[in-house]
């Protein structure tokens, strides 16, 4: 791919350009939106607007580079209807894309995102990296919230010696815990890089610093050691409501079997026949 996005000359554009990587839900179903103007497949990639530059994520993500407010709002009403579990807030990462053709691919420590040209492969890479960086925003606040929640579960297991609450209300919070841990884990894979690299090796560095810059594989270990918190706190919880439900099975067990023994006992004694 060879195609390039240029800024537009008019004074709202110029060298700089904004670029948004909104998270509009769980998932974005792209089938069927295979146009005649696709620069790309994966993500799915086209021009909109005047001079703008639009990649849509399966994983609820699209970013929108070189867009007025009106083209960004007319974008996301075109998409209303293909947002799975659309999100009351949607979470957002921005950038500023600087083109810079006396400069290499960089991105200096508070500064914009360098680029030589504005080329369809370098907008498909930093799309990459915004998209991943929103929605592991919003993972991580989720996973904050149920820590929030399960924190005090496992303070008062541990000064008690016991679970806390109702039956009930601790099944609630470990199927919320699930209902994330099963979400986040299957959203995106911060690990993979975008297929354009295949086909552009060359953009490898500059990937490579958008992920140093949005701390991407930090932040996804980091949460990734949330989850397995999580599942083991949820799995603990889990077992001591089964432990109990048994003791409680056992214990009636045992009363059925001594009123049997008695009343047996009692037949015997009174010389009556339970036949």
């Amino acid at each position: 791919m060879t195609d390039t996005v240029s800024p537009s000359d008019t004074p709202s554009r110029g060298p700089r350009i904004t670029a948004r990587a909104l998270l509009l839900g769980d998932r974005l179903d792209v089938a069927g939106l295979e146009r005649s103007d696709v620069l790309s497949t994966s993500p799915l990639a086209f021009r909109a607007g005047q001079e703008g530059f639009v990649a849509l994520f399966r994983f609820g993500v699209a970013v929108l580079v070189g867009l007025t407010p009106l083209e960004e709002d007319e974008v996301i009403r075109g998409l209303r209807q293909r947002i799975v579990g659309e999100f009351a807030r949607h979470e957002e990462e921005t950038a500023v894309i600087e083109i810079s053709p006396d400069k290499d691919d960089q991105i200096p420590p508070g500064g914009p995102i360098y680029v030589r040209t504005l080329s369809t492969e370098r907008l498909i890479v930093i799309a990459d990296a915004l998209a991943k960086s929103a929605a592991l925003s919003r993972d991580e606040r989720e996973a904050a919230a149920v820590f929030d929640v399960m924190e005090p579960f496992a303070r008062f297991l541990a000064e008690k010696g016991k679970r806390p609450g109702g039956r009930r209300e601790i099944l609630k919070h470990v199927g919320n815990a699930l209902l994330v841990r099963q979400r986040v884990s299957g959203r995106v894979a911060v690990e993979e890089k975008p297929d354009v690299l295949w086909d552009r090796p060359d953009l490898e560095r500059l990937y490579a610093r958008l992920e140093d810059e949005y701390e991407l594989k930090e932040r996804a270990n980091a949460l990734y050691r949330k989850l397995d918190v999580i599942g083991d706190t949820t799995q603990a919880l889990t077992d001591l409501i089964d432990t109990e439900r048994s003791l409680r099975l056992e214990l009636i067990i045992v009363i059925l079997i001594v009123f049997e023994i008695v009343i047996t006992f009692y037949q015997m004694a009174t010389g009556t026949s339970g036949h």
